[in-house]
């Protein structure tokens, strides 16, 4: 034991032996004389070191109280946990609250599926228990062979119910008292679940308005998400993307042009006027419908059928690029890249070809640039190198074809084409971002020059092979 240099602290921590003639030899006094060293450390510890706000202070000692001058004593100073209130047990996380309805929470597992399995209550009311099982490990199998639910109306009822809680969220700015409208049609609000909120709540008034179903809901919520991805289009700045019915009337003046016989064609055009809301937008299916009209009654409509898709496709090629293509070909064509949202000023920037060494493949430019592209050098795109320009679009649903995915695409221009014809493919400035569109609608539009013409189109590699080809353009 440590030994001290007061007299009564050695008496209160030092043990009594039994053998009152302890054994003495060169081991023990060694002992000592560390323990002595050790002692000597000790006093110069704080005077409070060791006092009752330490955690074992006064260990074996009633009251805890300091002054022994023990182990025990020398502990870290330590700050005790707040005091919880009386009868209740400290917790420092605090679990989320219960996704169940209150009246739910005190059932047991038997009394919650037969909750489900008689429907008692209105469905956005037991939709929750669904979700709580799945929770708890059950599978929705288990769940379909106890309550008789199959799978396919779990995952309705449960996503139904999440867009009904966004609808009476107050950020929606939908009417409560239109909620219960929905209380008989859980598939209808199913329909809404790709939409933002807003868009769920102009489309939720719009479904009741209309008296739509659930397919109706479901073409409504993909014409909705599907407009901005559009804005290239030929027609697109005549509807109002904050318009639900606008939305819908734009995807069926769409199918419109995609329809092979003209009485479909001008049926198509009918439902979508029906549906039009803004005075822009019916306007402008009028104009359509009316030659339409014409064309089924075997009247000659614009000079022999110039407005027939058919006869003004843009001769512009969609190629894509196969892998390891740029490093087989053997000649190869840098040019500048722009971005859709740069507009029309950057187009004009760009940098020109100034000189090239054909032997040994230099190019030379009149001013510095930081984006290019490396292509293949192919015959259209070779003949307007000197003024040519990459505009790089983030999505080529923008790209007036039928078959257009959402991937990038790189439009190949030449700023030399800015007289706009009939059978072009053009690229302008539409609210700050470039786009492209066909010279035949720019025409009608009384759009007599544009940036740059189209003279290639050219998608990313992909395994499968998807060319486009002259029946998928719009």
């Amino acid at each position: 034991m440590l030994s001290l240099s007061h007299s009564h602290a050695a008496s209160a921590a030092t043990p009594r032996h039994r053998n009152p003639r302890p054994r003495h030899s060169a081991a023990s006094a060694s002992r000592r004389r560390r323990a002595s060293h050790i002692a000597a450390g000790a006093i110069l510890l704080p005077p409070n070191f060791g006092s009752g706000n330490s955690i074992g202070g006064g260990l074996g000692k009633p009251g805890g109280g300091g002054g022994g001058g023990g182990p025990s004593d020398r502990k870290l100073p330590f700050t005790p946990p707040p005091a919880a209130p009386p009868g209740q047990l400290y917790q420092p996380f605090h679990p989320p609250p219960s996704p169940l309805p209150e009246a739910y929470r005190d059932l047991d597992l038997t009394q919650r599926l037969a909750v489900l399995r008689d429907r008692m209550g209105q469905w956005y009311e037991y939709a929750p228990l669904i979700a709580a099982l799945n929770r708890d490990g059950f599978m929705p199998s288990s769940i379909e062979e106890a309550t008789g639910i199959s799978g396919v109306e779990q995952n309705r009822l449960v996503v139904a119910a999440q867009v009904r809680d966004s609808l009476l969220d107050e950020s929606a700015a939908f009417p409560r008292d239109l909620v219960s409208s929905f209380d008989a049609a859980p598939e209808l609000l199913y329909e809404l679940r790709f939409l933002t909120a807003r868009q769920r709540a102009d489309a939720a008034r719009h479904a009741l308005a209309r008296g739509l179903d659930a397919r109706g809901a479901r073409d409504l919520a993909r014409a909705m998400k599907d407009f901005p991805y559009r804005r290239a289009e030929d027609g697109w700045a005549a509807f109002d993307g904050a318009s639900p019915g606008d939305c819908l009337a734009f995807w069926r003046f769409r199918q419109s042009r995609e329809a092979i016989a003209v009485e479909d064609c001008v049926a198509e055009l009918e439902r979508a006027l029906e549906v039009a809301e803004t005075e822009a937008a019916r306007a402008r299916l009028e104009v359509d419908l009316d030659r339409a009209r014409r064309r089924a009654a075997g009247e000659d409509v614009d000079g022999g059928g110039a407005d027939d898709d058919s006869a003004s496709h843009p001769g512009v090629p969609v190629v894509r690029l196969q892998y390891g293509e740029v490093a087989d070909a053997s000649t190869v064509l840098l040019l500048p890249v722009v971005r859709e949202a740069d507009g029309v000023a950057a187009v004009d920037a760009a940098p020109r070809r100034s000189a090239t060494d054909v032997d040994l493949g230099l190019v030379q430019v009149d001013k510095g640039w930081a984006r290019w592209a490396v292509l293949p050098g192919w015959g259209p795109v070779a003949e307007a190198a000197d003024e040519a320009v990459v505009v790089e679009l983030a999505d080529g649903r923008a790209l007036p074809w039928r078959s257009a995915e959402k991937e990038k695409a790189l439009v190949i221009a030449d700023r030399r084409g800015k007289e706009v014809a009939d059978e072009g493919l053009y690229v302008l400035e539409k609210d700050g971002r470039l786009v492209v569109e066909r010279g035949r609608s720019l025409v009608e539009q009384g759009v007599a020059a544009a940036a740059a013409e189209v003279v290639m189109v050219v998608r990313p590699p992909k395994e499968v092979n998807d060319m486009i080809s002259d029946d998928e353009w719009d």
